[in-house]
This record gives structure tokens, sequence and C-alpha cells, in this order.
């Protein structure tokens, strides 16, 4: 039964690299090929090495294995976002199809800051910086769990603490 379950994982895991090989000559710019190829071979490389564990079975096989897993899933998409980033950086262009550019205009090339982007609506439904809650959160008029503090109007809020993000906030001309 284990040679079952693992020759099925492997497979899975067969299909989800085909996957990304596809995804790779498909997809038509650096950006859209990071985003198949991550997600996808760290399905792949999850599903092959579940499938180690399930047919050795032994402790220290399986914990090496989860281990590789847990460190695939943790570092695939972090390595990706700075690609991605120092892509952007760069300048390496997004393909024609590419409808919106959703941080031209936000970023500062020089310092590296994006600049943060501040949505009223959200803190409405958000706990603040301090732990304190908005006004019509499922804290009530205590203020959050950590209680005290002042109370400030959402949008006055988002200008002071400078944005959701905590970042500088840089604002729109």
């Amino acid at each position: 039964m284990r040679e079952v379950i693992s020759g099925v994982l492997v497979l899975i895991g067969a299909a989800f690299m085909l996957l990304a090989g596809v995804g790779i000559l498909r997809m038509p710019d650096l950006y859209t090929r990071m985003s198949a190829t991550t997600k996808v071979a760290t399905l792949g490389v999850g599903s092959t090495l579940l499938a180690v564990a399930v047919y050795f079975g032994e402790l220290g096989i399986v914990t090496r294995a989860l281990a590789a897993v847990a460190f695939v899933l943790l570092t695939a998409p972090v390595a990706a976002h700075m690609i991605g980033r120092a892509s952007y950086f760069i300048g390496v262009p997004l393909c024609r199809e590419t409808a919106i550019d959703e941080l031209r205009g936000h970023y500062d090339l020089r310092t590296h800051e994006l600049e943060s982007v501040c949505f009223p609506e959200l803190e409405l439904q958000l706990p603040d910086h301090a732990g304190r809650a908005a006004p019509d959160s499922r804290w009530g008029r205590g203020g959050g769990p950590h209680a005290g503090g002042d109370r400030v109007a959402p949008a006055l809020r988002c200008e002071r603490a400078g944005g959701l993000s905590g970042l500088p906030h840089h604002p729109q001309p």
C-alpha cells in the first residue's frame, strides 16, 4: 500500500514539475514565469518529498523529508519575491499585455522605498498599529486588547501611522 501511495505522490509531483516547465516556456515575461514556477515547483517538490517520506517510513527519513518540505515552502516564495523586486529595480520590462503596473509611481528608485497607500475604508475593519481598535470593530468602546490610548478617526490614523504597511507615507500628487 505504501508503494501505491508513494507512486501516486511521485506522479503528482512529476505533473506539477511538468506544469512548471510549461510555465517557463509559455509565460511571456520574467514575473509571470517566476510566479508559475515558484508555486507549481514548490508543490512538485513537496509532493515528491512526501512520497519519499511515505515510501521509506523511517523516522529519520520522514523528519528530513518534512523539514525539506518546510524549508522549500518557506524559502521559495521569499526568493521569488526578492528576485522579482530586484528585477523591477533594474528595469526588467513587463510584457506588453500587462494591464496594470501597480508599482509605477509608488516606488523610489534611489532609496528603494515603496510608498504606502492608505485605505481608510479597510482601517475600519483592522486594529491599528498599537493594538487599539477602530471604533466599530469587534473590540467595541474598550479600545482593543491593550485598552487605552487615543481614539483617532481612521483617515487621520492612516495619515499619522504612515499607511497600513508602516512605511513612510508619501502623499500622491
